[in-house]
């Protein structure tokens, strides 16, 4: 019960905190369901449920009567404090600290009801959220992820409802469906429930196809299962071949960002992820690539007269060449030593690109301008949904050399190198021509993504290549999975394509992206996508801690 407690009152803080920073209040002007529940009240639901949640997975209650209290009482205090700054905000006039601390927070915290009504009603609800969470834990498993996984989808599809409305609109007839699913603010109830019943019914389809008492997937014949992986892939590409045109031009655009980082990102999963070689300055192969196709096609500096297509292999040699130079000095450094030495080497490409000693044929400060476009028999990559298709093709590339890598004979001995160098070199593999293999390959995917960067805005500048593009890119390989080539798209695809879909959220889209990584690392370790071998030696990991606890 003391940790219910404290659970409940770090749990008050945090609410108290999403108030006062005004969150709640801005988050009210979108509602999820039109009339019946806004964004503030579901912000608040969920931090109560969150930590309610907490309390009952994270303590070893003897009788079941004590999960059911435990959650009562966590939701009790985070009520409690959330009275408190009501009562407080009444007695003290807190907007001289906090500018959000308003009357009209208090109005929503009370229910509009006043102090009187209004706070035993704050009281009660947190109470009903803590019974609601410990009578969802007693359900079964499947009943909980029939429930969880489609509330989930409705409060996605009313964060993203603008979004959706605009997709709906472009299918032409189908647009009338924005008048069935949406009102002018927030969705409607039968929508609500359609989309509900859709996930849920999917995802129970989706249970009884994987069970092995259903005849699942699992034996199934290995032609017909051959079969329906060619159908699952030809399906998969033509909806990625489609996607442009149904998402639109902001979405589209967001999959272009999403797709360069993702190109970026199986770069640097071959070096960090496959051999090991801690990396921080993988945007200066990003950087060589651009400048490489910048000064082979624009006209502005007057050097060379190439296309796209003509200074793609030579942008590509040049990420080679200088990954092969970056890594013949640091092949004997190993952990933070080869991390501060790539570092370096990051800082001094884009310095020299900074410089007036090679400003006459880099551009200095001023950068590039007029690079062309990329064409192929008169169709032009110019907009973000005739550029999707290019950067699709580059990933899938990228992808597929990854793929086939990884079971190499060259992939096997970057997994040892990974593991122990020392080992790796006893066992007869050449530390020298497999590390800078690594170095090589991670360098020519980068380059790759950096030409079709700089084809993309048709000019390249020395500040788009800082340290941070690197820190980013090795942060989506760790949220995906270290070494995992499907991680890398869902790393990608959530820690550059969420906050661009949050961007209507403005300052708070960050707040909030960054508890979803601190939510994601507590559940997911591993990534959100790992590795099979990364996954088993965590388990094993936390296995023997806590066996040893146990003996302890």
């Amino acid at each position: 019960m003391k940790q219910a407690f404290k659970l409940g009152l770090l749990g008050g803080v945090v609410q108290i905190l999403v108030s006062l920073v005004g969150m709640v209040m801005a988050f009210t002007h979108r509602e999820i369901v039109s009339e019946t529940i806004s964004l503030g009240h579901a912000l608040v639901l969920l931090v109560t449920f969150f930590f309610c949640h907490q309390t009952v997975t994270r303590s070893n209650f003897p009788k079941r009567e004590d999960i059911l209290v435990a959650s009562l009482l966590t939701g009790l205090t985070m009520a409690a404090c959330l009275s408190l700054l009501v009562l407080l905000g009444e007695l003290v006039n807190l907007r001289k600290v906090f500018i959000n601390a308003s009357p009209a927070l208090y109005s929503f915290l009370t229910f509009d009801r006043g102090l009187e009504a209004g706070i035993p009603l704050l009281l009660f609800s947190g109470i009903l959220t803590g019974a609601l969470t410990a009578f969802f834990h007693r359900l079964p498993a499947m009943v909980r992820r029939l429930l969880l996984i489609p509330l989930a989808a409705v409060l996605v599809a009313g964060i993203l409802q603008d979004l959706l409305r605009g997709i709906f609109a472009a299918w032409g007839p189908l647009g009338t469906i924005n008048e069935w699913l949406f009102t002018a603010n927030g969705m409607t109830i039968p929508g609500t429930i359609f989309i509900f019943l859709l996930v849920a019914a999917l995802l129970y389809l989706w249970d009884i196809a994987r069970s092995p008492v259903a005849g699942g997937y699992s034996r199934l014949p290995v032609k017909t299962k051959k079969s329906l992986a060619w159908t699952g892939y030809f399906l998969l590409f033509s909806i990625l071949l489609i996607l442009p045109k149904l998402l639109g031009l902001f979405l589209s655009e967001v999959l272009t960002i999403v797709g360069l980082f993702i190109l970026l990102g199986l770069g640097l999963n071959i070096v960090v992820g496959f051999a090991g070689l801690l990396d921080l300055g993988y945007v200066a192969f990003f950087a060589i690539g651009a400048y490489t196709m910048a000064v082979l096609t624009s006209p502005e500096l007057g050097f060379f007269n190439l296309n796209f297509w003509q200074a793609l292999p030579f942008a590509v040699l040049m990420g080679v060449i200088w990954g092969v130079l970056l890594g013949i000095p640091v092949l004997k450094m190993r952990g933070d030593y080869l991390a501060i030495a790539t570092l370096g080497f990051g800082e001094i490409i884009r310095i020299l690109v900074l410089s007036d000693f090679l400003r006459p044929w880099l551009g200095g400060a001023q950068g590039i301008a007029r690079i062309p476009r990329a064409e192929i028999g008169g169709f032009q990559f110019g907009g973000p949904q005739e550029i999707y298709y290019l950067i699709l093709a580059g990933c899938l590339l990228v992808g597929f050399i990854s793929f086939r890598l990884r079971d190499s004979r060259l992939g096997r001995a970057w997994m040892a190198v990974r593991e122990d160098e020392d080992v790796a070199q006893a066992m007869g593999i050449n530390l020298v021509a497999t590390k800078l293999f690594a170095f090589a390959t991670g360098a020519a995917f980068s380059a790759i993504s950096g030409a079709i960067f700089a084809s993309k805005l048709g000019s390249v500048y020395p500040h788009s290549f800082d340290v941070m593009i690197s820190i980013n890119i090795l942060c989506v390989i760790i949220v995906g999975g270290m070494g995992s080539i499907p991680g890398v798209i869902v790393g990608a695809a959530a820690l550059i394509g969420l906050p661009e879909l949050l961007r209507e959220f403005a300052e708070y889209r960050f707040l909030i992206y960054g508890a979803v990584l601190v939510a994601m690392m507590i559940y997911r370790p591993a990534g959100l996508w790992p590795e099979k071998v990364h996954e088993r030696e965590l388990h094993f990991i936390e296995d023997g801690r806590d066996e040893a606890l146990e003996k302890t």
